[in-house]
C-alpha cells in the first residue's frame, strides 16, 4: 500500500513519498472559472496568474492562516496532486499524513481529514506541526530532555518545546510570511505612493528582507550609513514596480532594506513575544535542556535574512537555521509516516 506525507501549507503544498523523497513541491494555489466555477489551474501554473487574470478566472489560496479556507477547492488540489503522483487509476487507495498546527481546533483538524479521504486517501493521519518540523531537522523527539522548536511557514508560526515525543509547551499563532508581505505592501503604499501586488512583495521580501534591517534613517542621517551596516550587507536596495497610489499609473522606484524594516520587525514582534511566552512557560529543567542545546528555527520564513541573528539577541538563547527550512515539515511527516507503528500511541491521531 503507498503512503504519502503532506505538507499542506498556506503557500506551498509539499508531498513526500517513501522511497522516492519530495515528488511535490509546488504553490498552494488554484485558478478558478468564476463563471462555471471550475478549476482551470493548480500549483505553479496558477501561481503565475495571481494578480494577472481576467474577471472570469480567480487565483487564490484555498487555505488561510495554515486552515482550510475552502473545502472544495482543497479538496480538488489534494486530488490533483494525488493522481499526479499515483496515476488516475490505481488498484489501493493511499495511506496519508498531514501535519496541522499545534493551535488547529478540533473542527478546523476534521476538515483537513475529511477533504484528505474525499480526495482518495483510504486512511488519513495527522501530526503536529512542530513535532513534524523537529523529525525533519533530525531532534531526537523521544529523549527526555528539552528542545524548542520555532517553526515559521507562510500562514503559521509555531513555538514548542518537546521532549518525550510530545509537545510540552507551546503556542501557535497565523502570523507568519504573508503577514510580512502583506505588511510590506502596506508600508511601501503609505510611505512610497507605491502598489505593488503580493507576489511583487514577497519578492522584496527574499531579495532584501532581513530581520535586523535599519530603520528608515531621517534626512540628516540619509547619507551616513556605518560600518556595521556596510559589513552586514544591510544597504542593498532593488528596482521595483509598481502603480502610483496617486495617478493610477504605472512606476518605478528604488527601495531599499531599510524601507522594508520597520514593517518586517512589526510582524516579527509578535513572533518574538510568543517565542518569550512558550519560554516563560517551560519547566525550568527543560529551560535548562533549551538554553545548553539552543533553539532549531525551520519553515519557509526561516530563509529571512539574519532572523537567527535577531532571536538569539532577543531571547539571550543561541539560535540556528536548519538546512534547507522550509523542507523539514515534510520531510519529518516523511519519516513519521515510515515508522507508523512507533508514531501512532504518541503524536498521531487516525481517523
Amino acid at each position: 500500500m503507498s503512503r504519502l506525507a503532506i505538507d499542506l501549507g498556506t503557500t506551498y503544498i509539499r508531498v513526500y513519498r517513501p522511497g522516492k523523497g519530495i515528488v511535490i513541491n509546488e504553490p498552494s494555489v488554484v485558478a478558478l472559472d468564476s463563471v462555471n466555477n471550475k478549476i482551470v489551474a493548480i500549483g505553479s501554473e496558477a501561481k503565475h496568474m495571481l494578480g494577472r487574470t481576467p474577471e472570469s478566472i480567480t487565483a487564490a489560496y484555498p487555505l488561510q492562516d495554515g486552515v482550510i479556507a475552502s473545502f472544495r477547492i482543497t479538496e480538488g488540489m489534494l486530488r490533483y496532486f494525488f493522481n499526479k503522483i499515483t496515476g488516475r487509476i490505481r488498484l489501493t487507495r493511499p495511506e496519508v499524513m498531514v501535519a496541522i498546527p499545534a493551535g488547529v481546533t478540533s473542527t478546523e483538524r476534521r476538515a483537513v481529514i475529511d477533504a484528505c479521504q474525499a480526495a482518495g486517501a483510504k486512511n488519513t493521519y495527522v501530526i503536529k506541526a512542530p513535532i513534524a518540523a523537529a523529525l525533519g531537522a533530525g531532534v531526537a523527539i523521544s529523549s527526555p530532555s528539552g528542545n524548542l522548536i520555532i517553526d515559521i511557514g507562510g500562514g503559521t508560526s509555531e513555538v514548542a518545546v518537546i521532549a518525550l515525543g510530545d509537545v510540552v509547551a507551546s503556542t501557535s499563532l497565523r502570523t507568519a510570511g504573508k503577514k510580512i508581505d502583506s505588511a510590506i505592501a502596506t508600508y511601501l503604499r503609505k510611505q512610497h505612493g507605491l502598489i505593488v501586488g503580493e507576489q511583487t512583495a514577497e519578492h522584496i521580501k527574499k531579495e532584501i528582507g532581513s530581520a535586523t534591517a535599519p530603520s528608515k534613517k531621517n534626512k540628516a542621517e540619509k547619507n551616513t550609513k556605518t560600518t556595521n551596516e556596510k559589513e552586514n550587507g544591510d544597504d542593498k536596495a532593488i528596482e521595483v514596480s509598481g502603480s502610483n497610489a496617486v495617478t493610477g499609473l504605472p512606476e518605478s522606484m528604488i527601495i531599499k532594506n531599510s524601507d522594508v524594516g520597520a514593517p518586517i520587525k512589526q510582524v516579527l514582534s509578535d513572533i518574538i513575544l510568543a517565542v518569550k511566552q512558550v519560554l516563560q512557560s517551560t519547566p525550568p529543567e527543560l529551560a535548562s535542556d533549551v538554553m545548553d542545546k539552543g533553539i532549531i528555527i525551520t519553515g519557509g520564513t526561516a530563509s529571512l535574512k539574519n532572523i537567527d541573528k535577531l532571536m538569539t539577541k532577543v531571547t539571550g538563547v543561541p539560535c540556528q537555521v536548519v538546512e534547507e527550512p522550509e523542507l523539514c515539515t515534510v520531510r519529518g511527516i516523511g519519516v513519521a509516516i515510515e515508522h507508523l507503528n512507533e508514531f501512532k500511541k504518541s503524536v498521531l491521531w487516525m481517523k
